[in-house]
């Protein structure tokens, strides 16, 4: 039977406030605080806080064979700092139990590594360097931005010094083939690719509440012997923190559910192992070609959650050419400014899809429209353009006696 691996992202963007055309120039600040700070605090309250307390009983609770991971964005480490420092320590007691494993990630959540390499390995090192001072530890094992992967981005991630990436299970790069199994992507020489499965993950993420799914309601013991069952070395089931208590709501069992299946997975002689022991554990014998960026969004499972308008496109492009200009001017706080409007999160709630995909993009925005969400983006960014200049402008003309 294979054992576990169980993975949390956690991640909260910068919103921006409705900066309008008669801001540029004249308003410097454009990110939402008070938004930020209560969408977070609302969270907390109904996930991270008790997800964590639950999870910390459940590792005492099974004497420590209870194992986990989390990826822990850098803006929400910041948000936290400034918001809720309770919630942060809240992490930081977890994590100090030595029971859950941190990955690595870009610091910004940003799509960086699909425009510069440069700029992608400057993020991933400022995550490190933030997770060392907050949490003590350095990850070996890098999931991307919203589980964005192909050969070249494992090939990066392996020139980084990582033993292990995560990436979601595409059926159709698998071709047929297992997602339990470790994989490894063509010319890399030890960097292991580690794949989500998609159905058992999702029926945790996405399925659990729903009254018209065949198999509702889902318990642990249930689950566990769904686990049991299941071919190859490891399962991976990689999920949305916010999976717990917020998008998964109280009165749907999901605590419940959760304080329970630790056990339930060791009653059935399951082990539970992290990203990194799972490296450790297995060989990886099969090849994962995968050319094209996937990604674990939307049903297409590529990058058109985020380009899949002309909106996003120029979004993205404009934000990205600026990498020069910023870096020259050798400022961190316009460094710092430029680097969070490449949260991937900007360009997601641009998106003009329909359908399921479309109404989970408008769920998480918090604008009126698409259309509303890149007025903002481009004015803002238009404000940044100008700020740039001026330093350039002080240069250039002698100041007046």
């Amino acid at each position: 039977m294979p054992d576990v691996c169980l993975y949390f992202q956690v991640h909260q963007p910068n919103r921006l406030i409705p900066y309008d055309f008669f801001r540029i120039g004249e308003h410097a600040f454009y990110e939402d605080d008070g938004l930020n700070g209560e969408v977070l605090s609302k969270v907390a309250e109904k996930c991270y806080l008790p997800a964590n307390a639950l999870f910390q009983k459940a590792i005492k609770e099974t004497k420590g064979r209870f194992r986990m991971a989390l990826s822990i964005s850098g803006t929400v480490i910041e948000q936290m700092e400034h918001h809720r420092p309770d919630v942060l320590r809240s992490f930081q007691d977890l994590v100090a139990t030595g029971n859950v494993e941190l990955l690595a990630e870009t610091y910004y959540h940003s799509l960086a590594i699909l425009h510069s390499k440069k700029e992608f390995e400057r993020q991933v090192e400022l995550h490190l360097d933030k997770l060392e001072e907050v949490f003590h530890v350095r990850p070996r094992v890098f999931r991307n931005t919203e589980l964005i992967y192909n050969n070249a981005i494992a090939a990066q991630a392996e020139t980084m010094g990582f033993d292990g990436i995560l990436a979601e299970g595409v059926p159709w790069v698998l071709n047929g083939q297992s997602p339990n199994f470790l994989y490894r992507a063509p010319h890399v020489s030890q960097l292991k690719t580690i794949l989500r499965n998609i159905g058992l993950s999702d029926d945790l993420g996405f399925r659990f509440s729903d009254k018209s799914w065949s198999e509702w309601p889902l318990t642990p013991e249930k689950f566990a012997k769904w686990l049991k069952k299941a071919p190859g070395d490891v399962v991976n089931l990689f999920l949305d923190y916010e999976t717990i208590g917020e998008h998964q709501w109280k009165d749907t069992g999901i605590f419940e559910f959760w304080e329970a299946l630790p056990e339930a997975v060791l009653d059935e002689d399951i082990k539970w192992v992290t990203p990194g022991e799972v490296v450790d554990l297995f060989r990886a014998s099969k090849d994962y070609d995968c050319h094209w960026p996937t990604s674990w969004a939307d049903a297409e499972r590529d990058l058109s959650a985020w380009t899949g308008n002309v909106m996003q496109q120029e979004a993205i492009a404009k934000i990205h050419r600026l990498e020069e200009e910023v870096l020259a001017a050798k400022d961190p706080s316009l460094s710092h400014v430029w680097a969070k409007m490449q949260t991937s999160d900007h360009f997601y709630w641009m998106s003009t899809k329909g359908g399921t995909d479309g109404s989970v993009h408008q769920y998480f925005s918090p604008y009126g429209s698409a259309y509303d969400g890149y007025i903002y983006f481009m004015n803002a960014l238009a404000d940044l353009q100008i700020r740039l200049k001026r330093p350039q402008e002080k240069k250039e003309s002698p100041e007046e006696e």
